[in-house]
């Protein structure tokens, strides 16, 4: 089993940042590290249907954004601390939205069309992120 808990969500005003972690554990952590899956960052705004963020893959590091965040968002790992990060720059009110991290535990690339999320097997709890003056 893996164990996500998500953090560092917030309030901010537009042109904000702010930066959500994603801690890693459980016992199937404890053989693995973050090299061997594929973390995402996914949202869902009220009203809406969750969409993917960004993501990380464990085997190689590539990373992918989703359009409306690419240039404003970058999607990093600590593999000590077994933590995945999400900066989160230049934050407009469209961004508001509750934010899960999400693992799987295969290369899960997006090509710009889908982002696989029934690949993914352990959730968080998600983080609210609102932005607003």
């Amino acid at each position: 089993q893996v164990q996500l808990v998500e953090s560092g969500g917030g309030l901010v005003q537009p042109g904000g940042s702010l930066r959500l972690s994603c801690a890693a554990s459980g016992f199937t952590m404890d053989d693995h590290t973050l090299n061997d899956f594929t973390i995402a960052w996914f949202r869902q705004a009220p009203g809406k249907e969750r969409e993917g963020v960004s993501c990380i893959i464990g085997s190689d590091g590539s990373t992918y954004y989703a359009d409306s965040v690419k240039g404003r968002f970058t999607i990093s790992r600590d593999n000590a601390k077994k933590t995945v990060y999400l900066q989160m720059n230049s934050l407009n009110p469209e961004d508001t939205a509750v934010y899960y991290c999400a693992a799987a535990d295969i290369p899960v690339r997006y090509y710009g069309t889908s982002w696989y999320e029934s690949l993914y097997d352990y959730w968080g709890q998600g983080t609210q992120v609102t932005v607003s003056s």
